[in-house]
């Protein structure tokens, strides 16, 4: 038995079942003893971690990321934990790695640590394609509260909090696209449901402008400086032209930066480049690069702020949303 059948027991929301085992005073006397009583009918016992009916909490939160050492993942993993201290909760930290078993064991291991909620930072966690298997996750949120960072599924009792990646990449692409480009590369690490809402957002630019982009002109390559400086320098002895080069992460548009120092390309004058997440790699490059500041601070800092309102009973929305800015620094000139 789970959360889920003492909802439909008492007939009333999964919210409102999660405000009752929270001890949430904003419940009538009368919904409340429903709730029990469904509880009571079902022998459901509100998980070990004695979290229901007022109890104490474990005051815990478990935090999955699949790799530490990406700078995106590690600063989000950082600002997550420090809002939680705020809150006097403790972290539990699993890196994963991007494999389905040991996203599964992790998600086990955490449940069986008595977390309050879990959050799940990074959209690798979730496969968006038809048929995908989710479930690792919607179970887990039969007991606790799932917090998608940056990643999307519904469920209930799963909050994702995003940044408008479609929006942000279409909107870089249509300024350099009325500065007169017309000749695009666009380097992606992902097919993830962030990285595939950057792609739409880039082919929707080049669609309404009726610039067509052929096979060349989109890539899927891995998160690698070397990788896209080398994919760059074949098409570029292809023949293929390009003078506006946007990427799905820093570190490609830094590879970006590196193939045009070696073919003597003059940045921003002969090739205008911009990256995504506005990280400290963006600050590194000669000339420095301009790049998307997808929010990482505040995405980790909403995802704890709505995950202490959903344990404390509140209403809220399952969707929530930050808009991404361009930070313009010298590797553009519109």
């Amino acid at each position: 038995m789970n959360i889920y059948d003492v909802s439909k027991k008492a007939g009333v929301s999964i919210a409102t079942v999660s405000r009752v085992l929270n001890g949430n005073h904003n419940v009538s006397e009368k919904t409340r003893s429903k709730v029990i009583s469904a509880m009571k009918e079902l022998d459901y016992t509100p998980n070990i971690f004695a979290r229901g009916l007022g109890l104490n909490t474990m005051k815990t939160i478990g935090i999955m990321c699949t790799d530490s050492s990406d700078t995106y993942l590690a600063n989000a993993v950082y600002y997550v934990e420090q809002k939680l201290r705020s809150f006097g909760y403790d972290a539990l930290l699993c890196c994963t790695g991007n494999d389905y078993i040991n996203k599964k064991k992790y998600m086990s291991l955490l449940l069986s640590k008595r977390v309050d909620g879990i959050i799940l930072i990074g959209s690798q966690f979730v496969n968006n394609s038809p048929g995908s298997d989710n479930s690792y996750i919607i179970d887990a949120s039969s007991e606790i509260p799932i917090i998608l960072v940056n990643g999307y599924l519904a469920g209930d009792n799963i909050y994702c909090v995003m940044c408008n990646d479609h929006d942000a990449v279409y909107n870089a692409a249509s300024d350099m696209i009325k500065a007169g480009h017309r000749d695009f590369v666009y380097l992606y690490t992902s097919t993830s449901f962030s990285g595939m809402n950057k792609l739409r957002g880039f082919k929707d630019a080049m669609d309404e402008a009726g610039i067509h982009i052929d096979k060349d002109r989109f890539h899927l390559c891995t998160k690698s400086i070397s990788k896209s400086n080398d994919y760059l320098s074949f098409i570029y002895e292809k023949n293929v032209p390009f003078d506006a080069i946007l990427t799905s992460d820093d570190s490609l548009a830094v590879g970006a930066v590196k193939f045009a120092y070696k073919h003597g390309i003059k940045v921003p004058d002969e090739l205008e480049i911009v990256g995504y997440n506005n990280s400290v790699l963006a600050n590194c490059t000669e000339p420095e690069l301009s790049s998307i500041d997808s929010k990482v601070e505040q995405l980790s800092s909403n995802a704890v702020d709505l995950l202490m309102e959903v344990l404390g009973g509140g209403s809220v929305s399952n969707i929530n949303t930050v808009t991404a800015d361009l930070i313009k620094r010298q590797t553009t000139k519109f």
